[in-house]
């Protein structure tokens, strides 16, 4: 009997979180990880968007993402993701493993309705998926916010907002 108790305790811990994050406590870990002098792009995406999909299966996240080792990339997943959203970035190539300049986050709010889901971070408006952001210093410099990223396009964003640049 100790022992069934045991596995069903055990068992609660791995499926109820201890401590679910706040949409606020969120918003302030992104802030501490956007304050640095080197941009930082964060990628708003959803697991049900066909647009986010069909960015990722061509092979040109993973390859961009190699290719800059001194730039941090942020993938949020938000608006009703499934929970394995990081299992369909993987199966693309996607993975923290293989990018080590890669993090792989959750937003807590996981509302896809419209009015209840989230709709801002770092004091910025997003209304569409995918949207890709280049952040220094905890301020936007530049932003992609209806639909998928032109590579060449985020290379030269990246480019100029490097320190000194402005």
């Amino acid at each position: 009997m100790k022992r069934i108790l045991f596995s069903l305790l055990f068992a609660s811990l791995l499926v109820i979180p201890v401590w679910a994050e706040t949409d606020e406590q969120f918003e302030a870990r992104l802030v501490e990880a956007t304050d640095s002098s080197t941009p930082t792009v964060v990628h708003i995406w959803a697991s049900w968007c066909h647009n986010c999909i069909v960015e990722f299966q061509d092979g040109g996240w993973p390859t961009f993402i190699k290719e800059n080792p001194g730039i941090k990339f942020i993938f949020i997943s938000t608006w009703g993701s499934d929970k394995d959203d990081v299992g369909l970035l993987g199966r693309n190539g996607i993975n923290t493993k293989d990018l080590p300049n890669l993090e792989i986050w959750r937003h807590p709010n996981e509302s896809s309705r419209e009015g209840k889901r989230a709709s801002s971070l770092l004091g910025v408006r997003f209304t569409w998926m995918p949207t890709t952001w280049v952040v220094r210093d905890t301020r936007m410099r530049y932003a992609i916010n209806y639909g998928e990223v032109r590579f060449n396009m985020l290379e030269q964003m990246i480019k100029d907002s490097q320190s000194g640049q402005w």
